[in-house]
């Protein structure tokens, strides 16, 4: 993720909705890739200073403060292209939704934005009604037992994909819910962001393998996706992970059908180049050398990973993250990158970013 700049000169962050040194309200403008400020003018409208066009803000920006994303002022539409991706949001009567719901639309937005950057098809509901893409922010449901004096679970929802659906629970961005299933998970990264990640690549493995020409290539490498899915997550829970997974495996739980090894391959792809972007927008370097998926010493961009060699990539992601690694070891954090990528691991790897960067896939 890059940063920003305003039209003060202050540096501003993908999240920000106001400039802390002008005071200028900020507002992500999609077509353009831009948080841009604003200057307002009548009937609720707004000038962009990066592009002079008029824009209004989303509805969930206005009422809610939870989006920072811009609608044209010639577009009817009331929400953003974010939020009209939204089918249920959370219940906004318990306060403490509200909370969860700004950290679930941060975590989206700015898979969007990695998207769009790399320039991915997002098809909605509108576009492709049986299989578009769709959000559902949902929580558990529980119920008061009046004879044990109890709160018990009804209905568990669950975080998933179908069919361009993708569902989250919202107590994943509850941060110490979210730990303890980590723990009880054994998994070594968890994240909202994360979740994103692996549930859009169910979503791009149903719109850009499942019927072409790269299917059977992904089976060489993934395995059959045909076999039976349920009984392989059933094994998969029963007996955990197997020995030496990380032999063939970017995680355990990659492990337990080819669909969810190339969900999180593909959510594994995603966390390189986005952070490749933010190391070289910062000018993070190791041994004088940039490392970024663009060119050494250029603008920051996300899209030009079109253009480089997986294994230079490959390089600089793996000096990035020794980097990351002693960083966080000198502050007495565990390993901001607890993986270890096997042959196996980086043909896998390979066949993501090829299947992303040619163009003819999509």
């Amino acid at each position: 993720m890059k940063t920003f700049i305003c039209d003060c000169g202050n540096t501003l962050h993908f999240e920000n909705s106001q400039c802390m040194v002008c005071g200028r309200q900020l507002g992500f403008i999609q077509e353009d890739l831009q948080l841009s400020a604003l200057e307002p003018m009548e009937n609720g409208q707004w000038r962009s200073l990066s592009n002079a066009r008029y824009y209004r803000q989303c509805a969930n920006y206005r009422q809610y403060n939870i989006c920072n994303w811009l609608v044209p002022a010639e577009n009817n539409q009331t929400y953003c292209h974010s939020c009209r991706l939204n089918r249920i949001i959370p219940n906004l009567s318990e306060s403490q939704n509200i909370k969860l719901w700004y950290r679930i639309e941060t975590a989206k937005r700015r898979l969007l934005y990695t998207l769009y950057k790399l320039k991915l098809p997002v098809v909605d509901r509108k576009q492709d009604t049986q299989q578009g893409l769709a959000f559902k922010f949902m929580q558990d449901q529980t119920r008061y037992d009046e004879f044990s004096n109890a709160v018990t679970e009804v209905n568990q929802v669950m975080t998933g994909h179908h069919n361009g659906v993708i569902t989250i629970n919202i107590l994943e961005a509850e941060d110490s819910a979210r730990e303890q299933m980590r723990e009880k998970m054994n998994e070594g990264y968890r994240t909202l962001l994360g979740h994103f990640r692996h549930e859009i690549g169910h979503y791009y493995w149903m719109r850009l393998i499942k019927s072409g020409e790269k299917l059977e290539s992904f089976r060489e490498l993934f395995g059959d996706e045909r076999q039976d899915y349920r009984q392989s997550m059933k094994n998969y829970y029963r007996q955990k992970t197997p020995p030496a997974w990380q032999d063939g495996f970017i995680s355990g739980y990659a492990s337990a059908h080819p669909w969810e090894d190339w969900a999180e391959t593909w959510a594994h792809y995603l966390h390189m180049v986005d952070t490749l972007e933010t190391a070289n927008d910062i000018g993070f370097r190791i041994q004088n050398d940039p490392h970024a998926p663009g060119d050494e010493g250029g603008e920051s961009d996300l899209s030009s990973v079109k253009g480089i060699d997986f294994n230079a990539l490959m390089e600089d992601w793996a000096s990035l993250t020794i980097g990351l690694n002693a960083l966080n070891r000198s502050m007495g954090l565990p390993d901001a990158y607890p993986f270890v990528l096997s042959a196996p691991v980086l043909e896998k790897l390979r066949f993501v970013h090829h299947l992303i960067t040619d163009r003819d896939n999509y």
